[in-house]
């Protein structure tokens, strides 16, 4: 078994990004097929409670959400350089904005054809009604808005073949995420956004080109004895200057969906990151990391 464990499933565009930056970065991973909706059963006991996708898992140490997962990646495989510049501003950008406008376009079309378990289950997700409706009367309105940032795309290709400069980065990979997800679901709907686009309709296939690098499935079960069977890594260092101190019982949800909290003992916080420590009695110690952009951390 391969260092990398990957929990995601094929359809999800966050997920996407990460597998594209395993093909950038040619390693090879483990892929744990997660169910789409709750429960979660193999995935929650890792996380603590967290339910969004992909999860990062190496050993007892688990990453959520993808802006701490990319930057593990990058950390562990500094070659060839992927993050830099502005890439995190573009993932940013990507992860809400940008994904904003995709969401109600997608589901306009296809609501009607969604299984009520999916609804049930985003709705609780959000924490606001799934309103296929709304994004109906919506999807006129934000199409010219997605084309307009695609267009952004096409103009950060002037002058190279990828965003992030002479090779390509998260930036490429991060833009590309909301592309890739309007595509799968309604390829007519974003050929005709990106009609005329030539340098990002190119750029497009030079990122579907890039691949997800060597993937080998298994079992849910087998990362949990994964997890069971390793300690946790040395942690980053704890930045003095933060509010909360090591040791401290603490809390951490995200800011905007899935708010779902996680507790733990404060390891470290840095900057970018805050690490928790749990203690359970099926995996023993794990780690649990969470970027500090997008999350909330109080006391437990």
């Amino acid at each position: 078994m391969s260092g990398l464990i990957l929990h995601h499933y094929d359809t999800s565009p966050f997920s996407e990004k990460v597998r594209l930056l395993l093909g950038l970065k040619g390693l090879a991973w483990d892929s744990v097929q997660a169910p789409v909706i709750m429960p979660k059963p193999e995935l929650t006991p890792l996380t603590g409670g967290y339910r969004r996708i992909p999860v990062l898992q190496i050993g007892a140490d688990i990453y959520c959400d993808t802006q701490v997962i990319l930057a593990e990646i990058e950390t562990r495989a500094p070659s060839p350089r992927a993050i830099g510049g502005a890439a995190w501003a573009v993932n940013a950008w990507a992860d809400r904005q940008f994904f904003g406008l995709t969401v109600p376009i997608i589901f306009g079309a296809l609501g009607d054809a969604t299984a009520p378990e999916f609804i049930a289950d985003r709705e609780k997700l959000t924490g606001r009604p799934f309103n296929v409706a709304a994004m109906k009367a919506a999807a006129p309105l934000m199409a010219p808005q997605w084309r307009a940032q695609a267009a952004w795309i096409e103009e950060g290709l002037a002058t190279s073949d990828w965003l992030a400069g002479e090779a390509p980065g998260l930036a490429d990979v991060a833009a590309y995420m909301n592309i890739w997800f309007l595509a799968r679901n309604l390829p007519t709907v974003a050929d005709e956004l990106l009609a005329g686009l030539t340098r990002t309709q190119g750029w497009r296939e030079r990122v579907a080109a890039i691949g997800h690098g060597t993937r080998r499935e298994i079992s849910g079960a087998d990362a949990l004895a994964a997890a069971r069977e390793a300690e946790p890594e040395l942690a980053p260092a704890h930045d003095p200057t933060a509010a909360l101190a090591p040791g401290t019982a603490i809390t951490v949800a995200a800011d905007d969906y899935g708010r779902d909290p996680v507790e733990g003992t404060l390891v470290a916080a840095t900057p970018g990151r805050i690490v928790l420590a749990r203690q359970t009695p099926d995996l023993g110690r794990t780690q649990v990391h969470f970027p500090r952009a997008g999350y909330v951390v109080g006391k437990a």
